[in-house]
């Protein structure tokens, strides 16, 4: 049995027809760049791939290419606008055409490219790190350290070779106050992937000297424009938040701040921007310092000649007061010897009459006393006259029984026994 047949390249040359049939324009197209790479001839070779929210799985992939006339412009244009290399691990919004070779297989052809898509996943990312950094209560840590009043030992974090980090050491030695900074550069890689790794390490053996220095400097200037994305890391970030000296950030963005730039201490455009913060610092401070001796000079003598005439005002014046003092003390010491006086003189008066009425008391209880001793003299009389012994003596006699009296007969039975007193003697009898 006969089968018609076609070949790879004929399927294949079918295949290039139809995509060309079926989607004949140019597509926007949102996706993660992967494996970028330009070769000599200009033209860029790359992956575009989608990955999963949430497993983070490739769900779609497909080769691209951008030649060489459209690469070189599309490129200068997405870094200019971004600050963001077009590197691999980016998102882009890219228009695409849809192609397919024989030999090749399928592929997308980049034509145009919009920053702005780049640009808000950008902002996106740096809103989610910031808002980590929030909850995490170290967003403003930095911020809210104070700057030495004289900020003149400063740890530098740049390239030795950067053009920024000689333009920061010339500011700072030739600066027209004279002032004297010590600085010294400890180096870091401050453009491509190394960036956060490097400051990072910088940022540890700054640490582990930190009494040394006053503040962190961390300038770049003469890179890329594109090469900002190393700075724009949680990790970095968090570091620099949480550093114990204030970190002044120079790396030469004239746009957007980066999150580094975010979290710092202070933020300045340039190295020479940098440099001119800290010299403006010590002049303030310096001019303070101005004022201070300008005032110790000059207006400390006019102060202590308003105190002294005002102290020999004061003791001027002290005798008339004392005098004063005296006087209205004497005043009020005669009151109250008067007031003494007059007291004494109401309580004797007082005590005098109170004595009288003593001694007239005593008169009287006197005459009473005399009264009743004169009654008592009656009464005694009285009851001597009634006693029973000088009755008897008269010859009166007391008839008891059972050592009672008897004054009723009728109380008396037959037999009953009677004693009979007389003046001298008893005499015992029977009632018959």
């Amino acid at each position: 049995m006969e089968h018609s047949s076609l070949s790879l390249q004929e399927l294949n040359s079918l295949v290039r027809k139809s995509i060309r049939t079926c989607l004949p324009d140019t597509y926007w197209v949102q996706a993660e760049l992967s494996d970028v790479r330009a070769n000599y001839s200009g033209h860029c070779y790359l992956e575009f791939v989608q990955k999963d929210a949430k497993s983070n799985a490739l769900i779609a992939k497909a080769r691209g290419i951008i030649w060489s006339n459209v690469y070189y412009q599309l490129k200068a244009y997405f870094e200019r606008e971004t600050g963001q290399a077009f590197v691999s691990g980016i998102k882009v919004l890219v228009k695409v055409s849809v192609d397919f070779h024989e030999l090749y297989g399928y592929s997308l052809t980049v034509t145009d490219i919009d920053p702005t898509y780049t640009l808000g996943d950008m902002a996106l990312r740096r809103k989610e790190i910031l808002k980590r950094l929030d909850e995490e209560g170290v967003l403003t840590l930095n911020k809210e350290l104070e700057l030495p009043e004289l900020t003149q030992r400063i740890a530098v974090i740049s390239s030795a070779t950067a053009a920024g980090y000689g333009d920061f050491c010339n500011q700072l030695e030739n600066n027209a106050f004279g002032f004297a900074f010590h600085s010294r550069l400890f180096p870091a890689v401050m453009q491509g992937e190394a960036v956060e790794s490097s400051i990072i390490s910088a940022l540890e053996r700054i640490n582990a000297e930190c009494d040394r220095w006053d503040v962190v400097v961390i300038i770049r200037g003469g890179g890329a424009t594109s090469d900002l994305s190393g700075f724009d890391t949680y990790e970095l970030a968090t570091h620099c938040a949480q550093f114990p000296l204030p970190v002044i950030t120079g790396i030469g963005h004239e746009r957007d701040d980066t999150v580094l730039d975010m979290v710092s201490h202070t933020r300045v455009k340039t190295p020479t921007a940098a440099a001119e913060f800290l010299i403006n610092h010590l002049r303030q401070t310096a001019e303070r310092l101005e004022r201070y001796t300008q005032f110790i000079y000059q207006e400390l003598p006019v102060l202590f000649t308003r105190k002294k005439e005002q102290f020999e005002h004061w003791v001027s014046r002290i005798p008339v007061r004392v005098q004063m003092r005296l006087q209205h003390e004497h005043f009020r010491q005669e009151r109250l010897t008067r007031q003494i006086q007059m007291g004494w003189q109401a309580r004797f008066l007082k005590e005098e009459h109170r004595l009288q009425i003593d001694r007239r008391i005593a008169t009287a209880l006197e005459v009473i006393l005399q009264r009743e001793k004169h009654r008592l003299a009656l009464i005694e009389q009285q009851v001597k006259a009634s006693s029973p012994e000088l009755l008897l003596k008269k010859g009166y006699s007391i008839t008891l029984k059972n050592g009672r009296a008897v004054t009723d007969a009728t109380q008396l039975l037959p037999g009953d026994e009677v004693v009979t007193k007389v003046a001298k003697g008893e005499f015992k009898s029977k009632v018959i």
